[in-house]
């Protein structure tokens, strides 16, 4: 028997041996286990795992992933070469995996160019102006139905809880439609939410085939419940949907998908939508909290916007793009907080064999068949050299002197195109972000001129990171900071 296992092992062992790797091709790091390679450390920690790799081979370098080989380039001065390579480098194959195993989703005729161009139409312009109004309403009747019952009184809660559960609610409500039924907007709401929460818990492990039994039974069973939420039937009877859902539901039928398949991408489109503000907003409130100097930074900026409309200083008064005129809280608190907690990667598949060209002049060829990999988290954003001190919140990093927007940061004396990348960058940027980081200041105005908020305990640490989102957007917290809050005075 032992012998057999031997013998079936060093077979495993040839089969999932690496080809035979050339000089001109990045440092090959295959990992102790067959097959498996690094697999674990990646999944477990890739911030900390691709440190440790960078730190051995340099800024590029190919590891095996269960079964797989990834080169990650982590040059910001060469994403270029990676980015705007359409030929060479494809998302959409990585992509549908993804949508497979997440999702239980496969598109039939699936053209993500045409997609895109869909949903550009819809989340830009006046389109984009009145999503960020229909927006603002959900959000004030959520955030008031937070403190209708006692007004005056402190109300504790827990800072992750409530800014995702009121983010994802008032976008779920903006997108998809309003309840016919009385005071259905706040009930539909609610069960959405805690029913994408517990999908939201597996999302990794489903992306990574890791689920336990017991998880999948959970997993079968809350996309069963949210594809139910999300049918035909359900929409069909929602009040003033968006002209997005009613062009996205003409779209999916067009490319002949069934209703099926329709209520699955439903529950893609929500994740991909209403997935990442709250966390975005959870971050950026727990580092005003718990930096006072920031906090009180962006209180004066928006007082001085408020005073400028209505000397009542009341939410209702500020139109949603006049926050576009808060240097301090938009063009550098916020890109501030993305910069230190956004952690997507950016993968393609290499479609043909390639050289390509670090700036700083070594080539390097790229195998047909495997994945390239950028992870802007660790460079630009936490890039020591680019930013100074990375690991600190810091509210005025992005203002130059004279409050304008800083856009000058440098790494090997070159300037940098991208310096921080919470977005994406190039073609498969994120069509939505818009939305998004309109959604995120709305919140955060809203919280911070409606409510006193404060924090349970006044020493309270920022919460750490969960180390296994690592490369599905934006991160989230282990823990949570417990506050307290009521509705302001004067309101």
């Amino acid at each position: 028997v032992s012998w057999l296992f031997v013998k079936l092992f060093l077979e495993l062992l040839f089969l999932t041996g690496p080809p035979i790797r050339s000089k001109e091709e990045p440092p090959l790091d295959k990992g102790f286990v067959p097959w498996l390679g690094h697999a674990i450390d990646f999944g477990k920690d890739a911030a900390t795992f691709l440190t440790r790799m960078k730190s051995k081979h340099g800024k590029i370098f190919t590891v095996r992933v269960a079964g797989l080989y990834v080169t990650v380039l982590l040059d910001p001065n060469s994403y270029d070469s990676i980015i705007k390579d359409s030929t060479s480098f494809d998302f959409t194959r990585y992509a549908h995996v993804l949508m497979k195993r997440i999702f239980n989703l496969h598109f039939p005729q699936h053209n993500p160019e045409t997609e895109k161009a869909m949903m550009r139409q819809h989340f830009q312009d006046k389109s984009l102006i009145t999503l960020n109004r229909v927006m603002q309403k959900n959000l004030q009747a959520l955030l008031m139905s937070e403190v209708c019952e006692n007004k005056r009184n402190w109300k504790n809660d827990s800072l992750f809880s409530l800014c995702y559960s009121l983010l994802f609610r008032a976008g779920y409500l903006t997108l998809f439609g309003d309840e016919p039924e009385e005071n259905g907007n706040i009930s539909i709401s609610k069960e959405i939410f805690q029913e994408f929460r517990k999908f939201d818990a597996l999302l990794t492990k489903m992306a990574r085939t890791t689920l336990k039994t017991n998880e999948k039974k959970v997993a079968s069973t809350v996309k069963e419940r949210l594809w139910d939420l999300l049918s035909q039937n359900k929409l069909n009877s929602k009040m003033n949907p968006s002209s997005w859902l009613e062009s996205y539901r003409r779209y999916l039928t067009a490319q002949g998908v069934d209703q099926k398949m329709q209520q699955r991408a439903m529950l893609l489109q929500l994740w991909a939508t209403q997935g990442n503000v709250g966390p975005a907003a959870f971050w950026m409130l727990a580092f005003l909290l718990t930096n006072p100097e920031a906090m009180t930074a962006v209180k004066n900026e928006f007082h001085k916007l408020t005073a400028e409309v209505n000397r009542t200083c009341k939410v209702q008064t500020v139109r949603p793009e006049m926050l576009e005129k808060t240097p301090v809280f938009e063009d550098s608190a916020l890109n501030e907080t993305l910069r230190l907690t956004a952690a997507p990667f950016i993968t393609r598949e290499v479609l043909q064999t390639k050289t390509i060209r670090l700036a700083d002049g070594r080539e390097y060829k790229l195998r047909k068949g495997d994945r390239i990999c950028l992870f802007p988290y660790l460079s630009p954003q936490m890039d020591p050299e680019i930013h100074q001190e990375p690991k600190k919140f810091k509210h005025d990093r992005f203002l130059n002197a004279d409050g304008t927007e800083k856009k000058d940061f440098f790494k090997d004396g070159k300037k940098l195109k991208y310096y921080t990348m919470p977005w994406g960058a190039g073609k498969n940027v994120c069509v939505g972000r818009s939305f998004a980081i309109s959604s995120i200041k709305q919140f955060i105005f809203m919280v911070l001129t409606c409510l006193d908020i404060r924090l349970c305990d006044p020493g309270s640490p920022m919460p750490d990171i969960d180390a296994g989102r690592y490369g599905f957007g934006m991160l989230q917290p282990q823990g949570d900071l417990e506050i307290q809050y009521k509705l302001k005075s004067h309101l």
